[in-house]
């Protein structure tokens, strides 16, 4: 029996397009590659008809033409299960995601959280898989970001990396200033012996929110008390072991200032093991305002982080630079959210 094609739909192409809006088949292309040199009604008009007609870009095709993958990375420096553990990670990949698809560009995830990953990945990167890489979790001294830029790569930072001696772009919530805003809110409620779990010294926010939460100390005359300050990974187990620490070293503490959400679930479960109520006899304040904050008991009062425009701004900011523009910062501010953990 013979094998015929009926019933198979032919593939909608550029000269569908063309057809259909009534323009030439160069006018689609240009349009498809930028627009440039196109009128608005033209341009009107082949938008209409790639519509109508259903037609897909054939990326590889243009790829050839342009020297670009039209594909970007989230290239995400911590091991594996932290990114499920975690819900920040994913509520910036999905913003991400989102943002980009507005511009019709795919995200490609990767996770770098060992030297044989991070070496693998930037073989691929560097070989021109993806035009630009949305870098999340940078620690200091890891050389991801110079080996990037030396590939010539275009990146851009969530948060301001630390330790880079060349100028990288980043987008980062106001750190300090959070942290600032939580201490000064615990001291107002009358906390006096208010501890602090901190995120790991070689990330931004565990160097910034540790500096506001001194800084806010010295302001409300409340002394420096080392026997106050428990170091964490931004891990729920971590949070867990800092405040099992701080409560031997402290065990009149009133208030535990928490670098991130997911750390604070652990320390309200010590401070439940310890027979501490929360907040009658320990406040309890986050940083993040993730859905961790909503899912633990008492629900947290925490810092919001502005993810969707940290994401929007990432990725407005790498298209800028894949086109050819300078490298930039912007910082967003933060923003109190009280619940009752305090």
């Amino acid at each position: 029996m013979k094998r015929g094609t009926e019933g198979k739909r032919r593939p909608v192409t550029i000269h569908d397009v063309a057809r259909e809006a009534g323009v030439s088949r160069g006018t689609v292309s240009r349009v498809l590659n930028g627009g440039h040199y196109v009128s608005p009604a033209a341009q009107t008009a082949v938008n209409s008809a790639i519509r109508r007609t259903g037609y897909v870009v054939n990326r590889h095709a243009r790829s050839l033409i342009t020297g670009r993958s039209d594909s970007v990375a989230f290239l995400l420096t911590e091991p594996q299960e932290r990114f499920f553990e975690d819900p920040n990670f994913n509520v910036l990949l999905r913003s991400c995601t989102q943002a980009l698809a507005a511009q019709d560009i795919p995200l490609l995830l990767m996770i770098a959280g060992s030297e044989a990953e991070r070496r693998r990945n930037l073989r691929y990167i560097a070989a021109g898989h993806v035009d630009g890489v949305l870098l999340v979790s940078s620690h200091s001294g890891d050389p991801v970001v110079s080996d990037l830029q030396a590939a010539g790569v275009p990146v851009v930072a969530c948060g301001k990396p630390l330790g880079q001696r060349t100028r990288v772009s980043y987008v980062a919530a106001d750190d300090r200033d959070g942290a600032r805003e939580m201490v000064r809110y615990l001291y107002a409620s009358g906390r006096r012996r208010i501890a602090t779990v901190t995120g790991p010294a070689d990330t931004p926010g565990g160097v910034e929110r540790l500096a506001g939460y001194r800084e806010t100390l010295a302001e409300c005359g409340l002394p420096a008390d080392d026997a106050l300050i428990a170091a964490g990974d931004y891990s729920r187990d971590s949070g867990e072991a800092a405040a099992e620490l701080l409560l031997r070293r402290s065990p009149d503490l009133d208030a535990v200032f928490v670098a991130s959400d997911l750390m604070a679930q652990g320390v309200l479960d010590a401070l439940a093991r310890a027979g501490r109520r929360v907040p009658e006899d320990v406040a309890v304040g986050g940083f993040d305002d993730s859905p961790a904050a909503l899912s633990t008991r008492p629900p947290l009062t925490t810092i919001r982080q502005p993810w969707d425009r940290i994401s929007t701004e990432m990725v407005r900011m790498l298209l800028a630079m894949i086109r050819g523009e300078e490298s930039a910062a912007v910082i967003l501010p933060t923003e109190l959210v009280r619940r009752e953990s305090a």
